[in-house]
């Protein structure tokens, strides 16, 4: 189990309780089978809603929780550490409020943010497309005035919820590239609904890990949103996309905390019921330092997220440590799931244990929200700045 933390308040420590009593009671018990039947878990997202754990950093006002990203992050944490495909959907689905919570004047906010936040919709992030990925200012989805509406033209891909989510923040083109040769200065926001006319999902893909956990590309043929939808106005979606990145990015950090997490709690448990040699192989210097380097990077991950977090609910700037977060904790899981497989030895490499599947899924946090190699390059230019 996870070290114990510090909280700032009794009610945040019964808040992570209760989302440790729904991680352990509800959702480990059921991470195996839906991963390996490709199932999507929305009952169990419906749950979280219930419980008020959708939108936990927002303003009560609007339906959320009002609770600092500190803590917010280590809910997030301990529901990945019982499956991570729902630890990741809170994630996404926390970036996709994002946009409308800081951006979105009073009335947008008064109309659809409590919807979001109460716990009845699931939101997605539309930002990538096939040609656009780490270079998202070159997104070509295209939105079109007409009248009171705008029409939508082009692909989405790699939307985490695709074909299952209520709304998805979508980013679009409205302009072209600025004289000065920027690309942002044409992308916009829009907050789409799912049923909207023109709206559809394309098969899902076929991925290695977090089978649970639907991702699939949007299409939209002259797809008529409202202009009401339009967050932010024209022009704001590259810095809007980026703001939302930076604290999805911290999220994607905790929730791969909590896997490295589950796979060291598995090897440890095997490696001490685990005899040869007439002892448990716990007790072999080259097992034991294997696991004391397993838990080393998961503390050391949990600091680096937890320090991002402080900064962000001071208001002090977090992009460069929510990158380095997300870097030092995604190869941390990939490293730490891995030698959980080596700590189980031929065990480790059967559908017998969880820590296969643990090791298939840390492989995606380290490329989506921005693959690490582009974190080294925001740590790198922020380093710059001075």
């Amino acid at each position: 189990m996870p070290a114990e933390r510090l909280l700032p308040t009794t009610e945040a420590e019964d808040l992570l309780a209760l989302a440790r009593d729904i991680a352990r009671e509800e959702l480990a018990p059921l991470a195996g089978e839906f991963e390996a039947a490709e199932r999507f878990p929305r009952e169990q997202f419906r749950l979280l809603g219930k419980s008020g754990l959708l939108g936990l950093p927002y303003p009560e006002r609007w339906g959320g929780g009002d609770v600092t990203y500190e803590v917010y992050l280590q809910v997030l944490e301990e529901l990945a550490t019982a499956w991570m495909s729902v630890g990741v959907g809170l994630s996404v689905h926390t970036m996709s409020c994002f946009a409308l919570a800081y951006y979105g004047t009073d009335e947008q906010r008064e109309r659809w943010l409590p919807g979001m936040l109460g716990g009845d919709l699931l939101g997605a992030y539309a930002l990538s497309e096939s040609h656009a990925g780490s270079d998202a200012a070159a997104l070509s989805t295209r939105a079109v005035r007409d009248g009171d509406r705008y029409l939508v033209t082009g692909a989405k891909a790699w939307i985490t919820h695709g074909g299952k989510a209520d709304f998805y923040t979508t980013m679009v083109r409205t302009g072209e590239k600025d004289a000065a040769g920027g690309k942002g200065s044409g992308i916009s926001c829009l907050l789409v609904d799912a049923d909207t006319p023109g709206l559809s999902a394309a098969p899902p893909e076929r991925k290695m890990g977090m089978t649970a956990s639907t991702t699939s590309q949007l299409l939209f043929e002259g797809a008529p949103v409202g202009a009401d939808r339009l967050i932010g106005g024209e022009g704001t979606g590259l810095k809007i996309a980026l703001d939302s990145l930076a604290s999805g990015r911290l999220g994607i950090a905790a929730c791969s905390v909590g896997l490295a997490q589950a796979a060291l709690d598995e090897a440890v448990a095997y490696a001490k019921q685990r005899t040869q040699f007439g002892k448990s192989i716990i007790e072999f210097q080259g097992v034991e330092f294997l696991l004391a380097d397993m838990a080393a990077a998961v503390e050391s991950s949990r600091a680096t997220y937890l320090e991002a977090a402080r900064r962000k609910d001071r208001g002090l700037p977090f992009a460069r440590q929510a990158s380095i977060a997300k870097l030092v904790a995604t190869d941390a899981a990939m490293k730490v799931t891995t030698d959980a497989v080596q700590v189980l030895g031929g065990a480790g490499y059967t559908k017998d244990f969880p820590v296969e599947r643990y090791m298939r899924e840390a492989k995606v946090p380290q490329i989506f929200e921005g693959t690490n190699q582009i974190q080294r390059m925001v740590i790198a230019r922020e380093l710059r700045k001075g």
